[in-house]
Parts: structure tokens; C-alpha cells; sequence
């Protein structure tokens, strides 16, 4: 019998696998064995922007490139600077406000920390 590892997220020890992917029921947490993402204490991959920096919540970034807006006319311009950011799990793993813009999520390749 095989014994799996406990879950990143949140430790528990009833992780069963599908396929190929490792699944926990408890928080319904899912990733491959052997997977070389890195993780914080929270069990959430760590987030890097594009020159590779480790971003937190709270962090201040600029905009490196001029990023069209869904519904907006006026592209997001390059320079850009957005304040207090937070991290979310997803495509778009930024959410923030930004002046002109309001609340928008970024992606973190089109962002350097400041």
C-alpha cells in the first residue's frame, strides 16, 4: 500500500488520488505529486512578478506594458502604479483599484514590484 503525503493546504491526511492529480475532501485542494510548485504557509503558490520578485498582499507594483481594458477605450498605460494589491487564486492572480479604472484583477507578468 502507498502512503500519500497530507495536503499543502491544510494538512489533513485523507487525500485520495484521481487519475493523476491528488485530491483533498476536506478543502477540496488539488495538485500533482511531485509538482515542483512553490508554496507559502498558506498553501497558496507563490505569486512572482515579471523580474521574478515574490509578491505579498499589500505590495505596491507598476504596469510594464500598455494593457487594453474589457469595456474601456483607454488602455491601462504602461507606468502605471497600483497600490495595496491582493492575491488571489486564479488566471488573474491580482486584485486591486486603480485610479481612473477602478477595482480590476492583473495578471502578474504585466506587473513589477516597486
Amino acid at each position: 500500500m502507498s502512503t500519500l503525503p497530507n495536503c499543502p493546504k491544510c494538512q489533513s491526511e485523507y487525500v485520495y488520488e484521481d487519475g493523476n492529480l491528488l485530491i483533498c475532501p476536506e478543502c477540496a485542494y488539488e495538485w500533482m505529486p511531485g509538482s515542483t510548485e512553490e508554496h507559502d504557509e498558506t498553501g497558496m503558490p507563490e505569486i512572482k512578478d515579471a523580474n521574478g520578485n515574490v509578491l505579498q498582499d499589500g505590495d505596491s507594483v507598476t504596469v510594464i506594458k500598455d494593457l487594453k481594458v474589457k469595456g474601456s477605450s483607454n488602455p491601462l498605460k504602461m507606468g502605471t502604479k497600483v497600490k495595496s494589491i491582493r492575491l488571489v487564486d486564479g488566471d488573474h492572480n491580482i486584485d486591486c483599484k486603480i485610479d481612473g479604472f477602478g477595482a480590476m484583477q492583473l495578471k502578474s507578468e504585466f506587473v513589477k514590484k516597486i
